[in-house]
């Protein structure tokens, strides 16, 4: 009988990618598309596909026209997405249920991020996240007056708080 071991999870991992993939297929247009800029677009490139595009589908100037209406919704979401760095690098990565993920963890403290999902499979360290993607939380900012001779600077040493 064999044994679950490394295989078996790195096989899941990998049918769990197909699996977010051809949901986002399926799902339809990806942000790019929306303001019909490639892949690799610059911020630029975005800033002013946008624009052009918020013109002419602007509630505005489309008064009677639920359509335009929607569009112009999908318009904005692509633009807040692909313009944030942090928001855009994680809907690269993961596709747009990634980013959903990603800001029901953060935003309003419920819901799993991705991080989440795979230390619950892989343990741990985040499944290979890169080490800025994962949150690092700070304590408060603590001032401290030290009494030190310009020697003990220099010389280095050790003092203890308390």
């Amino acid at each position: 009988m064999a044994t679950p071991g490394k295989g078996g999870a790195a096989r899941f991992a990998a049918a769990l990618f197909v699996l977010l993939n051809l949901a986002v297929a399926i799902a339809g247009k990806s942000y790019y598309d929306v303001l019909q800029v490639p892949k690799g677009a610059s911020e630029d490139q975005i800033k002013r596909s946008y624009r052009k595009l918020a013109l002419k589908y602007h509630p505005d100037k489309n008064p009677d026209n639920e359509e335009a209406n929607k569009r112009f919704a999908e318009i904005n979401n692509a633009y807040e997405v692909l313009t944030d760095q942090e928001k855009k690098k994680i809907y690269d990565r993961y596709g747009e249920e990634g980013l959903k993920q990603f800001q029901g963890g953060r935003g309003s403290g419920g819901g799993m991020n991705i991080q989440d999902i795979f230390s619950s499979f892989f343990g741990g360290g985040g499944g290979g996240m890169e080490e800025e993607e994962q949150q690092i939380l700070k304590g408060d900012e603590v001032i401290v007056e030290l009494d030190a001779s310009l020697e003990d600077l220099y010389m280095g040493g050790s003092l203890k708080v308390t």
